[in-house]
């Protein structure tokens, strides 16, 4: 850590560069007076770092708590501090085109209304997501609310809407339940708890809405004008986010993007869960950018952190950004190929000197270590091919025989504060995680992995890193976070397409339960077109569209996509034609289940 260069003090220059406005205070409320969003929290960031924290992430956090509304560059501002990501927002012939508009419905319309407070009640003649990850677009009804967006463009990248929706789906419930542990939201802000998440402090807790698309972007180079403003488009699917693209403004000389290159390593898989992204394409289409789009600006600015002004400042920036991920890629493959494992290879992997002493590439939010072990994941999946680890025991079988190997819990634990005392911290955490997984009501045991995870978290640079351990150590002590965020705005429902619905359904069926039943539904959409054929057989739930059926289904229903929203969430059947068995429904509902949001993590 000493050969950081602390002294450079260039980014601290540019995150107050263009400072026009703080929100005063910087608590936003959401309803039943509820804390959406407090960067007030945060004022503790102002002192030394305390020896709690990280040195480089306590940088990192006084950057990302700096808050309000910042001018880029002439027609070009931004709100930042007010949430997890920027919004930025661009100034048209008759109004303000906003990107980005945050995770909250909440946290959008605060920004916004700081952005009118000193350029004007501008209207929103515009929209853009630049990628598919709802801190891009959870806000998206602070910005237009309901019923003031006819005729306004939403623009997103083509796959947008797919992944923006399935990601919130499919894996949905795990997700958010890890996002709070990732996050540290629960956690008190203070200088021995939550400080930071590294790209930015953390996520706000309010409603999460999602107006769709009017405009997909389908291939680079793509030109688009929108309130007078043209727009240059750079797809680049397969990065950060599966539906992903940066784009220029050229007559305002901004580049933007999105969350491409940010002021620091970025998530290969995040620690959340998500799908393994590629290093490989990523650092392409960096590469991709910098010829792509020339001398064509003057400042860039992203999705998250500060810009960065000076076209040479630019290239050298995203130069830097592209060689990480390359670099990650490339030396993993190779090591992979000469036989090392994921965790043998993250534990030999080293960055060279000018990535390592680069502010921009250090790991606060995603790592070196848990990077290169998703890389080996994407290649190679989960088995390191030494066949011990072919059929290991689950968790908690595993960790008895350990345990019990050691001579039960007491003598576990007694061997686990050996190497507590031995500053070997991280197998101390292997041993005593055993010993919790073996014995869940071993305050003791419980009580001292905690101790082990305090210190490991206040160790760490990587933000996400330390609020995962800090977050598993509260819960530890008080039990388990249940997720609060709201995410049952029905405008997340409708964004759905049916065959979405319908798979939404097909992974809550509990197939044992249901191994027995026969059943088939017809589903006749009429603002579709479409009659979606539902079989359920073998405790599995399979959905197709057919055209003329061969065979008459044991229940149809006629109705439109609201109706059938409106049927999943138990308004019953009323004004929907039947013809069949109603009682069919019934049985297919008995069968689907409501996922826990409350499950244990550390702990059995």
């Amino acid at each position: 850590m000493t050969a950081l260069p602390f002294e450079d003090t260039t980014d601290f220059e540019n995150a107050d560069r263009g400072f026009i406005d703080a929100l005063v205070p910087a608590v936003i409320m959401g309803k039943d007076d509820r804390v959406v969003y407090d960067n007030d929290a945060y004022d503790f960031l102002k002192g030394e770092c305390p020896p709690t924290a990280s040195a480089s992430l306590w940088r990192q956090a006084q950057l990302c708590s700096r808050q309000g509304l910042y001018e880029v560059c002439e027609g070009v501002y931004q709100i930042r501090g007010l949430d997890l990501s920027n919004m930025t927002l661009v100034e048209g012939e008759r109004g303000v085109v906003v990107i980005d508009p945050l995770l909250s419905v909440e946290t959008a319309a605060a920004g916004l209304a700081l952005y009118r407070r000193h350029r004007g009640e501008r209207t929103v003649t515009g929209l853009i997501y630049t990628h598919s990850h709802g801190d891009h677009f959870g806000g998206s009804r602070g910005v237009l609310p309901r019923g003031t967006e006819d005729g306004v463009p939403i623009l997103a990248p083509e796959g947008f809407l797919e992944h923006a929706v399935s990601e919130n789906v499919y894996a949905g419930n795990a997700m958010t339940r890890r996002a709070i542990l990732m996050y540290g939201d629960r956690l008190p802000k203070s200088a021995d708890g939550q400080i930071s998440a590294g790209l930015g402090m953390t996520t706000s807790n309010g409603t999460i809405s999602l107006i769709p698309p009017t405009l997909d972007i389908t291939r680079t180079g793509q030109e688009e004008t929108v309130d007078g403003v043209r727009i240059v488009f750079q797809l680049t699917p397969g990065t950060e986010a599966p539906a992903e693209m940066n784009f220029l403004f050229p007559d305002k000389r901004a580049l933007c993007l999105a969350e491409n290159a940010t002021h620091n390593l970025h998530n290969i898989l995040t620690l959340r869960g998500a799908v393994v992204r590629d290093s490989r394409i990523w650092a392409r289409y960096l590469d991709e950018a910098i010829e792509y789009f020339g001398d064509g600006y003057d400042v860039a600015f992203a999705s998250h952190h500060w810009p960065t002004w000076g076209r040479e400042n630019v290239v050298t920036f995203l130069s830097t950004q592209r060689d990480l991920y390359a670099y990650l890629h490339d030396q993993t493959l190779r090591l992979l190929n000469d036989g090392l494992t994921g965790p043998e290879i993250a534990e030999q992997m080293q960055l060279p000197p000018a990535l390592e002493n680069s502010w921009h590439a250090r790991g606060y939010y995603g790592s070196v270590s848990h990077n290169v072990k998703a890389i080996y994941q994407r290649y190679l999946g989960w088995f390191d091919g030494n066949v011990a680890h072919l059929w290991e025991h689950p968790p908690v079988e595993q960790a008895k025989r350990y345990v019990d190997a050691l001579g039960g819990p007491d003598q576990a634990l007694a061997k686990a504060r050996e190497y507590v005392d031995a500053d070997d911290l991280r197998f101390a955490a292997t041993l005593l995680n055993h010993v919790v997984f073996a014995a869940p009501d071993h305050t003791d045991a419980k009580q001292t992995l905690a101790g082990v995870y305090d210190r490991l978290g206040h160790g760490a640079e990587n933000g996400t890193w330390r609020n995962f351990y800090l977050t598993s150590a509260m819960e530890l002590r008080h039990g388990v976070n249940e997720i609060t965020i709201d995410t049952t705005n029905p405008e997340m429902a409708m964004a759905l397409t049916t065959d979405m619905v319908l798979d939404s359904i097909a992974i809550r069926i509990d197939g044992p339960r249901a191994w027995d039943d026969d059943l088939t539904i017809d589903l006749v959409l009429t603002d579709e077109d479409r009659r979606h054929r539902l079989t359920l057989h073998n405790g599995a739930l399979t959905h197709r569209t057919v055209t003329t059926p061969r065979t008459e289904a044991a229940l149809t229903l006629t109705l439109t996509k609201p109706q059938l929203l409106g049927v999943l969430a138990g308004k019953g059947l009323d004004g929907i034609t039947t013809t069949g068995d109603p009682s069919l429904l019934t049985r297919l509902f008995s069968y689907v289940t409501k996922p826990d949001t409350g499950f244990p993590i550390v702990t059995p």
